[in-house]
């Protein structure tokens, strides 16, 4: 019986370890959090009222780059533009749109000709960006976030 007591003491004293609790602090909580954190994602794309009918996420980013590329190419198509040469080209253009929903041009990149042939294209560009209507901003973890983009618009003048 001693035997006994006393292997349940000897059980009971290196147990002790398994009741410890490790306490974690915010900061371990949050680094661990922050690298399951997908930072070139959104949960929602930044969109325009027109686009709320749509229900995927990929729908609406695809209505959201529809309608940005539509004003862009109607107002240029506005202006009467008138060309030496054939032109065939792509803009690139990187846009910003802040977590108030404010648009703003971060990069525009153009060839030389169709610069050369179309001085105004930048100007056009900012004008039909005025004439935008409003845009609700990208959502991240129910935050409005600040998102990047970049828009290739194709333009095309005989």
């Amino acid at each position: 019986m001693k035997k006994g007591y006393l292997i349940i003491a000897f059980i009971v004293l290196t147990s002790c370890n398994y009741f410890d609790v490790k306490k974690t602090s915010s900061e371990a909580i949050l680094n661990e959090e922050l690298k399951t954190f997908n930072w070139s994602e959104v949960d929602e794309y930044p969109t325009f009222a027109i686009c709320e009918k749509e229900t995927t996420k990929e729908g609406k980013k695809a209505c959201f780059q529809n309608t940005l590329t539509q004003a862009i190419t109607k107002n240029i198509q506005t202006d009467t533009i008138v060309v030496s040469q054939n032109l065939n080209d792509t803009l690139i253009i990187k846009f910003q749109i802040s977590e108030k929903g404010k648009m703003s041009i971060q990069d525009f990149k153009v060839d030389s000709i169709t610069l050369s042939e179309i001085p105004n294209i930048k100007k056009l560009v900012n004008a039909s960006l005025d004439s935008l209507p409003q845009i609700y901003p990208a959502i991240k973890r129910g935050q409005q976030v600040k998102t990047a983009f970049t828009l290739p618009i194709v333009i095309q003048a005989n």
